[in-house]
């Protein structure tokens, strides 16, 4: 059992290690300090393995690891920014980060009204289920239904899948 549960973690970590890269250019908005941010992160995961629950959420649960990890470092080296040295614009990161969220762009709209809806509400504007439950009327389970529906789609997607695609 202690080999299996083994090999289902290093799996779920494997297939995630580019998912989990965009996640880092995001963050660090460098090629050297993203690959950096996801081998301390991998490294992180398989120490605490034992920690994570099979069948629940893993992307959630690496993801948390990386924004503690991320900020960690952030803290560690005190590097503040006098708003006066802040760009007047936004400034992108990379190439593949472009790339990605070009991608998403091109087929958020594509989702079915109701899951874009929850999605953003859920994903973009965090706001917690229960919120949105209160503000919109629907049930939680509905609301979750949506959004891993949405997840889904965008995965496929993303993942050169798009037969699972709604049109």
């Amino acid at each position: 059992m202690h080999m299996q549960r083994s090999t289902e973690f290093h799996h779920e970590l494997t297939s995630r290690l580019p998912r989990m890269r965009v996640w880092a250019l995001a963050l660090t908005r460098n090629s050297a300090e993203a690959d950096d941010l996801v081998q301390d992160v991998a490294a992180k995961a398989l120490a605490a393995y034992q920690a994570f629950t099979l069948g629940t959420n893993f992307s959630a649960w690496v993801h948390r690891i990386m924004i503690n990890h991320f900020i960690s470092g952030c803290r560690n080296r005190r590097e503040f920014s006098l708003m006066e040295e802040m760009p007047e614009r936004p400034v992108w990161a990379s190439h593949e980060v472009r790339l990605a969220l070009l991608e998403l762009s091109h087929v958020l709209p594509r989702l079915p009204r109701d899951q874009l809806a929850a999605l953003s509400q859920i994903a973009l504007q965090e706001k917690s289920y229960e919120e949105v439950a209160e503000q919109t009327g629907e049930a939680v389970g509905t609301l979750k239904s949506r959004v891993h529906r949405a997840r889904g789609q965008l995965r496929s997607f993303l993942e050169g899948d798009p037969s699972h695609l709604a049109a």
